[in-house]
C-alpha cells in the first residue's frame, strides 16, 4: 500500500498539527502521545516516509531505533521507572491505527497497569511529564 502523506503523524512532522515534541535529530522526532497509556507515553518516528517498518529502509530502522533506545532511557530517569516497554505495529491486521512507522515507548512500574487505549491526555500534565523527560534528556 502507498503513503498516504497527510497521515496525522506527517501533518506533525510538517508543523500543520501541534504536538508536545520532546526530542529531534536529523533523521527522527520524538513527541507526546496524546492518548498515553502510561505517564511518559511517547512516540518516535522517523522524518522520512514509510507507512511501517515492512517498507522501512534500514537506515530509518536503524535511527528510529537508536532514538528509542535514548528515549527509553529518558523515561525511566524522568518517571523513575523499573522497566521500559517499546510497542511497533504494522498494517491494521497488526494493530497499527496511524500508517507511519512509530515506536510507543512507555516507562513501566510494577504493578501498575496500563490505562485503556483511547483516553484523551489533560494536555497541562501532558505538558508537566514532557519537561520532566526533557530535563531527563539533558
Amino acid at each position: 500500500m502507498a503513503y498516504d502523506k497527510d497521515n496525522i503523524f506527517a501533518k506533525i512532522l510538517r508543523g500543520e498539527i501541534p504536538c508536545e515534541k520532546l526530542y529531534e535529530d536529523e533523521d527522527t522526532f520524538v513527541f507526546m502521545d496524546i492518548m498515553p497509556r502510561a505517564d511518559g507515553h511517547c512516540l518516535v518516528i522517523p522524518k522520512t516516509a514509510c507507512r511501517n517498518m515492512l517498507d522501512a529502509t534500514p537506515a530509518q530502522l536503524s535511527a528510529t531505533l537508536k532514538t528509542v533506545q535514548r528515549m527509553g532511557h529518558a523515561v525511566m530517569k524522568a518517571f523513575d521507572a523499573e522497566g521500559v516497554m517499546v510497542q511497533q505495529f504494522n498494517e491494521a491486521a497488526g494493530g497499527q491505527e496511524v500508517f507511519h512507522l512509530h515506536y510507543h515507548v512507555l516507562p513501566r512500574h510494577d504493578g501498575i497497569k496500563l490505562r485503556p487505549p483511547g483516553t484523551m491526555a489533560d494536555f497541562s500534565e501532558l505538558k508537566d511529564h514532557a519537561d520532566k523527560i526533557r530535563a531527563a534528556l539533558g
